[in-house]
């Protein structure tokens, strides 16, 4: 029996997901979690073999869930089911050890065959994904600590080199003051300093504010 988690924030998602997956013979659901926080958690203590990753969540999102969690546990398979393509959340992810790599578009069908060829040591990647990736390889382009930002970090950033405060940011996007004060920590360690002023320094000088 393959052994699942998920980790999504929205829960028909997860329900409908669960759901498909309980008609399969060889895969069992063990645990749901709401954000990435909660799913490392999750993952650690439960060590199943399959995590299903969605990315854009809040209080951590699926990227820095999948660094966490290969940092602790090398030999975890992760699948990363999103409705996002864009670089700047593809490549951090693949970079942080996720193994498989699928649209929420996908059949149900092609989930459960994607957790199945992901726990016998294969990687299965969207068309679109395996595209992206071959071009990236082709042009070599160079990185730079700002492209690790996800795209509410990188949302964070700019409105902090405004003179905004956590709580101003947190009011400005309908967030919590908290989810605001883990996603400064998050960027203050990507792009390797020591606080916000330095972060602001950085905004500056790589010309990222408008």
């Amino acid at each position: 029996m393959i052994r699942v988690i998920l980790v999504d924030d929205h829960e028909m998602v997860r329900m409908g997901v669960s759901t498909y997956l309980s008609t399969q013979s060889d895969i069992e659901v063990v645990g749901e979690a709401e954000n990435g926080k909660v799913g490392i958690e999750l993952a650690l203590r439960l060590k199943p073999d399959i995590i299903l990753m969605d990315l854009v969540m809040d209080v951590m999102d699926g990227i820095e869930a999948t660094k966490e969690i290969i940092e602790q546990w090398s030999d975890a398979k992760i699948i990363v089911v999103t409705s996002f393509l864009d670089d700047e959340k593809l490549y951090p992810v693949i970079e942080a050890g996720a193994t498989s790599y699928l649209l929420k578009t996908s059949r149900a069908s092609h989930i459960a065959d994607a957790i199945r060829a992901t726990y016998n040591g294969e990687s299965i990647l969207e068309p679109k994904v395996t595209g992206k990736m071959m071009t990236k390889m082709r042009t070599k382009e160079p990185r730079y600590p700002h492209d690790e930002l996800t795209e509410r970090e990188y949302e964070i950033l700019l409105l902090i080199a405004e003179g905004k405060s956590n709580q101003e940011v947190a009011d400005d996007l309908f967030i919590a003051l908290k989810t605001v004060k883990t996603h400064v920590s998050n960027i203050l360690s990507k792009l390797g300093v020591a606080d916000r002023t330095q972060a602001v320094i950085y905004a500056f000088r790589h010309e990222l504010t408008k």
